[in-house]
């Protein structure tokens, strides 16, 4: 006889009856508490607009009648068309200091500026010398990487920038898109310039979500002789990785989809004063970052066990800040960099936090931890490391210590932290400090709104725009070494 079994049977029927309802009760009560609390949640999250609520009809998807680059075009116009009649005619306001991108010659109206950088675009240029496609990341939109574009472009390079579907628009347009319509406009894009260039090389530059998109392409073209195989790969602050929680975080949308709660299927809704970038983010935005990261890993290791390799994988250079809180900038090591075996043509150029900042100890010692590993150097390495770093400078200046298969030699660089900062981000790395909405102090006066250096002092619960948002670091002070050293990669410095 069980224990259980003997303490029943010693236990009166009236005991056990009322250790049932007990029981009862108390799961009917905490079920009670977490409807009520969940109630409360859902009210307390901000009302939702109609740039969250509408869906654009004439949004690209792989079932649209698109054939090349001008069908694509042809199509966005109709959808910016569709932008103007179904938002912006009907968004009003009396403010005239408005920051809402959705009102009419607001502050950050994106007509302000003196390209519609929410589109996608073409550089072309008389006998170029090669060409490159430009690809933004999740809720961004092309002009994230318009400093690129135009250096390259005068560098005599034939620029292509893609507005991937979902983006440039309205927030409602991350609900639903799928990872395959945006891998179906970068073939579009390789092949416009395939067009243009003919046999000459061909890049891609991928930010953030842009790179896994490129390599995903990259991982195809080495199995489909039709597609285009690119000369090499840059990427900015690469989307390699994601946090463990990702793929549970759909559940969410789909439980908002379940019980008519819509608000659930957004991880954040906020003013959208950017007028090239999505404050508010939806949860689809996100799954389908975890779904294309987990597709190209697959991808890799198919090639990994592939014995009848036609070619190898073109040489590739990321550019990351060594704390990123968009992305997991390990899994770019380890998902990425040590699969390389025999390979020595990649380069992984990590950006340090400022040391000379980081002497007040205000940095978390998780972080200083963390941030030990990511220096390191896994033995067998087959890719070059470049440590951008003053962990050791006697004079504030930064150094770059590089650890080859072979070698680990350091340089210093003329090149200084901004005494205020004390890492760069995810936002920052593509950014140069003379962009007109993300730069610093010294950058050209903004058309519109200027998001660069706005630190303000006062009480909490007053702005529109959160202090985080305020604190992040939107602009690269290293930007020009970046660009130098992107221009060695492709062969023209």
């Amino acid at each position: 006889m069980s224990i259980i079994q003997s303490v029943l049977i010693k236990l009166p029927l009236w005991s056990v009856r009322k250790a049932l309802r007990l029981m009862i009760l108390a799961f009917l009560g905490s079920l009670l508490i977490g409807i009520v609390v969940f109630i409360l949640y859902i009210k307390s999250l901000p009302e939702l607009a109609v740039w969250h609520t509408t869906i654009l009809k004439n949004e690209f998807n792989t079932d649209s009648d698109v054939k090349d680059f001008d069908d694509y075009v042809a199509l966005e116009k109709r959808l910016f068309d569709e932008l103007d009649r179904e938002i912006y005619d009907k968004t009003v306001s009396n403010n005239d200091r408005s920051i809402n991108r959705y009102i009419r010659n607001s502050f950050s109206d994106p007509k302000r500026w003196d390209k519609e950088w929410n589109k996608s675009f073409e550089l072309p240029v008389n006998n170029p010398k090669m060409g490159i496609l430009l690809l933004h990341g999740m809720s961004d939109s092309p002009y994230s990487l318009r400093a690129q574009a135009e250096y390259l472009h005068k560098q005599g390079i034939w620029v292509v920038g893609m507005r991937l579907p979902g983006h440039g628009t309205i927030p409602s347009g991350l609900r639903d898109v799928k990872w395959q319509d945006m891998a179906a406009v970068v073939k579009i894009g390789m092949e416009r310039l395939t067009q243009k260039v003919g046999d000459k090389p061909i890049h891609m530059m991928g930010y953030s979500t842009g790179a896994p998109l490129a390599l995903n392409y990259t991982l195809l073209a080495l199995e489909d002789s039709t597609l285009t195989f690119p000369s090499g790969l840059i990427f900015y602050s690469p989307a390699l990785g994601v946090t463990k929680a990702a793929p549970f975080a759909i559940w969410q949308s789909r439980l908002g989809n379940l019980l008519g709660l819509p608000k659930l299927e957004w991880n954040s809704i906020t003013p959208e004063y950017d007028p090239f970038k999505y404050g508010s983010f939806a949860v689809n935005a996100g799954d389908q970052v975890y779904l294309v990261c987990n597709e190209v890993q697959k991808q890799l290791d198919a090639y990994a066990k592939n014995t009848k390799i036609k070619k190898p994988l073109p040489p590739i250079i990321s550019f990351a800040s060594i704390v990123d809180s968009t992305v997991v900038v390990k899994d770019t090591v380890d998902h990425l960099y040590k699969r390389f075996k025999g390979e020595n043509n990649h380069t992984l150029v990590l950006f340090d936090i400022n040391h000379k900042f980081t002497s007040h100890s205000l940095v978390k010692d998780s972080v200083h931890t963390a941030l030990n590993k990511l220096r390191e150097v896994p033995e067998d390495t087959h890719y070059r490391f470049d440590l951008i770093s003053d962990i050791n400078s006697t004079d504030g200046s930064v150094m770059q210590f590089t650890t080859d298969r072979e070698y680990a030699t350091s340089k210093k660089l003329d090149l200084y932290w901004p005494k205020e900062l004390y890492s760069l981000s995810h936002l920052a790395m593509p950014i140069s400090a003379k962009d007109p909405l993300y730069g610093g102090e010294d950058a050209p006066k903004s058309p519109g709104i200027q998001l660069g250096h706005l630190v303000v002092y006062g009480e909490t619960s007053v702005l529109e725009i959160s202090g985080t948002s305020l604190l992040r670091q939107r602009w690269n002070p290293f930007h020009d070494y970046t660009k130098q050293r992107v221009l060695e990669f492709i062969g023209l410095e």
